[in-house]
């Protein structure tokens, strides 16, 4: 008898989107289950995660034991080149002294003073079936991290304050309209700017060279329906929204454009929307006690457009 068949069909499905996906569970089982498998191939491999937020082939974070100069970037052509691993867009690499992968605001803090230009590597791969950012279907930029190693020795060389820096930032272009500042205590402090976009913003992070004794590593989202006072979702919107041999430039600082892609960027293929639910559903399962959720929640998750 098939489901089509019966009074009451119940469907078996999942719905994807935005984070945290129903199908999480699945996903952080495989990294049990091919964790012994990755090894033989990577054998000083000591554990890696795939964090949510991330959707699994968009992020992966492994800790390893390094043994000698570029063994981080032989591991990540060793996972781009096995499986469904091959289909990961973004991998960091931290020794076997970085915090446990799950503690993610250590482990930030621990990446982040390791972070150079001279450890990033980009390169070219196959993508999944869905990446939408990539210039052509299936073949796209990957970017690898080593932040392995000690502590960097140069820092920011003159921090400022969030209102001071969006100041400076709307001398440059007022399209830019709010800004916040991360991990400020780091190496590496990461400014995130929301912008308005009227061009490419290649040409934004071009034009703002002239601040990069203020900024180290620069994150360029839309205004629309991005909250940057929200880290675990920006981190979705990065990494589904950047190619990185397109979108990520490092001379002056290291610079990330992860806005919407469209004509502005040379961009060809057809870019998807967010995915949102309607008030009415929201409503309506609400009602029925099958969801129990506020406003900061929708808002957090992106459930519904932003105002």
């Amino acid at each position: 008898e098939t489901i089509t068949m019966k009074k009451n069909p119940v469907f078996a499905a999942t719905v994807v989107g935005k984070p945290p996906l129903e199908d999480k569970y699945m996903g952080w089982a495989t990294e049990r289950v091919f964790l012994p498998m990755l090894k033989p191939m990577a054998p000083d491999l000591i554990d890696y995660y795939m964090p949510e937020n991330g959707v699994f082939h968009n992020l992966i974070l492994a800790k390893m034991k390094t043994l000698y100069k570029g063994h981080a970037q032989q591991f990540m052509h060793a996972f781009w080149g096995v499986g469904q691993m091959s289909f990961v867009k973004h991998a960091i690499f931290v020794g076997e002294d970085a915090p446990a992968l799950e503690d993610h605001e250590a482990l930030c803090e621990h990446i982040l003073n390791r972070l150079s230009t001279e450890k990033i590597l980009i390169t070219e791969g196959i993508v999944d079936h869905l990446d939408h950012s990539a210039p052509e279907q299936f073949v796209g930029g990957k970017l690898g991290i080593d932040a392995t190693g000690d502590v960097v020795s140069d820092g920011l060389e003159a921090p400022l304050e969030d209102a001071v820096l969006l100041e400076k930032m709307q001398e440059i272009d007022t399209n830019i309209v709010a800004l916040k500042q991360y991990m400020t205590h780091t190496k590496n402090p990461v400014c995130v700017i929301a912008v308005h976009k009227q061009r490419s913003q290649l040409k934004l992070i071009k034009a703002l060279r002239v601040l990069k004794a203020h900024i180290k590593v620069l994150i360029i989202v839309d205004a629309e329906n991005n909250d940057i006072n929200d880290p675990y979702m920006l981190i979705w919107r990065v990494v589904n929204n950047i190619d990185a041999q397109r979108d990520v430039k490092r001379k002056g600082f290291i610079a990330v454009d992860a806005t919407n892609k469209n004509a502005l960027d040379g961009f060809e293929r057809e870019w998807p929307g967010d995915t949102f639910c309607t008030k009415e559903v929201l409503d309506t399962l609400q009602a029925k006690g099958i969801i129990d959720i506020d406003e900061r929640f929708i808002r957090k998750f992106g459930l519904l457009p932003f105002k």
